[in-house]
Parts: C-alpha cells; sequence; structure tokens
C-alpha cells in the first residue's frame, strides 16, 4: 500500500507562483510513475503533468505547457509541481496520484492508470 499526501496549495494572485509537494510512503518509490491532475468545481478531472518512475519522461497538458513543471526526488520520495504564471482558469483541487510500471519511462496520462491517490489540496488563483 502507497500513501501520497499533498502540500503547497493555497492562494495567489494571477501571474504569481506556487509549488505543489506530494510525499509519498509505504513501498520503495522509486519504481512509482506519478501524476499532478485538477478538478475544478463542474468540471471534470484532467491530468496537469505526469512524471515516469525514472524521473526522464514528462507530458503537460496543453494548458500548463511552459508554465508548470513537474519533478521527482526518488530519495525523498516525494514529487513536485511547480506552478509559474498562475492564471484564474487554474483554480481547482490539485490531486497527485502514483501507480507502478515495470516500464522505467512509462508516463501514465490516464487517471484509471493510477492506483494511489491523494486527499487533494485546494490552489486558488485571483485575478
Amino acid at each position: 500500500q502507497v500513501q501520497v499526501v499533498e502540500t503547497g496549495g493555497g492562494l495567489v494572485q494571477a501571474g504569481g507562483s506556487l509549488r505543489l509537494s506530494c510525499a509519498a510512503s509505504g513501498r520503495t518509490f522509486s519504481n512509482y510513475y506519478m501524476g499532478w491532475f485538477r478538478q475544478a468545481p463542474g468540471k471534470e478531472r484532467e491530468l496537469v503533468a505526469a512524471i515516469s518512475w525514472n524521473g526522464l519522461n514528462t507530458d503537460y497538458s496543453d494548458s500548463v505547457k511552459g508554465r508548470f513543471t513537474i519533478s521527482k526526488d526518488s530519495a525523498e520520495n516525494t514529487v513536485y509541481l511547480q506552478m509559474s504564471s498562475l492564471k484564474p482558469g487554474d483554480t481547482a483541487v490539485y490531486y497527485c496520484a502514483a501507480g507502478s510500471s515495470s516500464k522505467a519511462g512509462w508516463v501514465a496520462t490516464r487517471g484509471v492508470e493510477y492506483h494511489y491517490w491523494g486527499q487533494g489540496n485546494q490552489v486558488t488563483v485571483s485575478s
């Protein structure tokens, strides 16, 4: 069993930055690919960014490319989402998720591919 806990959300003005952290515990973290999803009120959950378990491959939604960066520190069992140039449209509850694969470079982009989810962390961007 793997537990994931997100921290770092909050309120920020448009154009500002925030960094979300996701700490994982319970099993060998280094073999887990990770992802960040978000869900805004009245909208479906969507992928924001994902990273392979070897940390070498990433994927981003078109809406955040060039503004958000996902990174993984296997030694610290933590994955980060650095968010810059934030917009009101980025307002949502952000979820961290983890899944396992034998493929070191695999990047999972669908929610069904993830086995463990955090509780969610609110990010609010004011205009």
